[in-house]
């Protein structure tokens, strides 16, 4: 029985391409991806995952590597922040970086064929009716965007709707909370585009906080990480980890210099709650989501607790 009493079956080989290079012109530099996937299965859901500021398509294995060993395929862009693109602070693209990154995401979904066809054997398995978008920190907000968050563009001045129909549900990882007065000066000077509104993301979503997440980016400490779930409508779960900061156990990659609650059983249970509710949040089977909602209920488990409304 895998631990927590979540039902988990046996990892299976994961194939993985790096990178698939997808033009984008209007971006200014290609977009390179990673697509990873289990060797065996048919009909196989898919889950985008947006980075965090800074990494890239090398990072998150624990979350990537686990997802793919487990029946999904996981593709990971390379966003315009990553420090493997080294963009100067005053190149043009800056100010709408966060907007590339949606973009990026879209971009994806509008080539998953190509995608697939560069991963020897995958063409033809996947479900593209099985969709989520995922993503940590920054990229918790990316894949946000897809499920109806809104950002006031500071450029613009405009908070467009950038959901996209194709994505079913989301996975949002400790997730910046709303903007204005939440914010530190700092973040407000450097960081404009971090004024999300959640009132239209309608998609269903699992939000994962740590309860000492306290950020430098805000006033509130770290019950602003769930406001994706208190301030977005209904059909949304809280996954709140005891004990956890801001890369809640070492989700960011195996021996990640930026972990600093290294915690393997803290990233275990975030391995097997995600998992368990993508494939109920996806239609595949919701007999783990069920024994995972009754492991981590009210607080009775030691690592976290799991609300829902």
């Amino acid at each position: 029985m895998p631990p927590y009493d979540i039902p988990v079956p046996a990892a299976v080989p994961v194939v993985s391409v790096k990178p698939v290079v997808l033009p984008t012109p209007e971006r200014g530099t290609d977009l390179r991806v990673r697509v990873s996937a289990p060797v065996t299965g048919r009909d196989l859901p898919v889950v985008l995952f947006a980075h965090g500021f800074g990494s890239s398509l090398e990072g998150y294995g624990p979350l990537a590597d686990y997802w793919a060993a487990h029946g999904f395929v996981v593709i990971q862009p390379t966003h315009l922040d990553s420090r493997t693109v080294g963009l100067p602070q005053d190149d043009p693209r800056t100010p709408r970086i966060w907007r590339f990154r949606v973009e990026d995401l879209k971009h994806v979904l509008d080539h998953l064929d190509t995608l697939a066809a560069a991963v020897p054997g995958l063409t033809g398995r996947l479900d593209p009716s099985r969709i989520a978008a995922a993503g940590h920190s920054f990229g918790g907000q990316t894949a946000g965007n897809l499920l109806g968050l809104r950002v006031l563009d500071p450029v613009t001045g405009r908070a467009e709707d950038l959901s996209d129909p194709r994505v079913s549900a989301g996975v949002l990882l400790a997730t910046a909370g709303r903007g204005g007065p939440d914010l530190t000066p700092f973040a407000a000077e450097h960081f404009p585009f971090m004024n999300p509104d959640f009132a239209h993301m309608t998609t269903p979503a699992l939000v994962v906080v740590g309860d000492r997440d306290d950020s430098p980016l805000s006033v509130r400490g770290p019950e602003w990480m769930a406001d994706p779930y208190v301030l977005g409508p209904g059909g949304k779960s809280l996954l709140t980890l005891f004990g956890a900061e801001h890369s809640l156990g070492g989700i960011a990659g195996h021996e990640a210099k930026e972990t600093t609650d290294e915690n393997p059983a803290r990233v275990s249970l975030v391995q097997q709650v995600t998992w368990a509710y993508l494939r109920h949040a996806l239609g595949v089977d919701s007999t783990a989501w069920t024994a995972a909602r009754k492991v981590l209920a009210e607080n009775a488990h030691p690592l976290g607790r799991l609300e829902s409304r």
